[in-house]
């Protein structure tokens, strides 16, 4: 990626306006069943032995920013996450947990406070491992936990027969914000994560990076 197309994505990050969402019931072909368990964890970013290096495409507006994501877990509550472009240059790098955040560097481009936050709420929420579960839903091999996340809700699509997270939902009580789908081999390792905004023209696509 030429670093022209930096300041091309921030144009239209900062043009990024409201669209309408219908009410949605994610639910509403499920069974509620019981909670079980007051804790779901999220395992596929909980290794602190692993560095998750991904290739990255951020799409908004059509416009697309392509480069190389890394997220670390650096101690009991933190992740590192490092975003490059394939030429191995620097754009951003933050540390996130439930509650902190820090901006260790971003470079000037990206340094506004509306694309700041997004990737921060993105972020945190993908790199989140516990979830305080307040209802759970059922249907066939399907269970559906729910979980408060400050002023949203999440819902985490969960394949009973393999035990493995598939999709994160966060909604407000009326309108889906965005999903998080999840494609992975096992329940410790997602191969491709594709983050959908519902309310933004944003799309980001991460692919599991195979060094050889």
């Amino acid at each position: 990626m030429q670093k022209s197309t930096i300041p091309f994505l921030l144009t239209s990050c900062l043009a990024l306006v409201l669209v309408s969402c219908s009410p949605v019931n994610l639910v509403q072909d499920y069974k509620t069943a019981p909670v079980e368990k007051p804790v779901f964890q999220n395992t596929y970013f909980a290794n602190p032995e692993i560095d998750y290096v991904y290739k990255a495409n951020i799409s908004v507006y059509g416009n697309e920013l392509t480069g190389i994501f890394v997220a670390k877990k650096i101690n009991e509550t933190t992740h590192r996450v490092v975003f490059t472009t394939e030429f191995g240059n620097k754009l951003l790098d933050f540390e996130i947990s439930d509650t902190e955040f820090k901006i260790n560097s971003i470079v000037d481009e990206l340094n506004r406070k509306i694309l700041i936050n997004t990737l921060k709420d993105d972020f945190r929420l993908l790199l989140k491992k516990d979830f305080m579960v307040t209802e759970k839903y059922s249907k066939g091999t399907d269970e559906v936990v729910k979980s408060k996340d400050g002023k949203y809700f999440d819902y985490l699509f969960v394949s009973t027969t393999d035990h493995k997270l598939y999709k994160i939902a966060q909604v407000t009580k009326t309108k889906e914000k965005l999903s998080m789908s999840f494609t992975s081999e096992n329940n410790i390792f997602a191969d491709k994560i594709v983050i959908q905004h519902y309310n933004l023209k944003l799309r980001i696509e991460f692919n599991y990076f195979k060094q050889n």
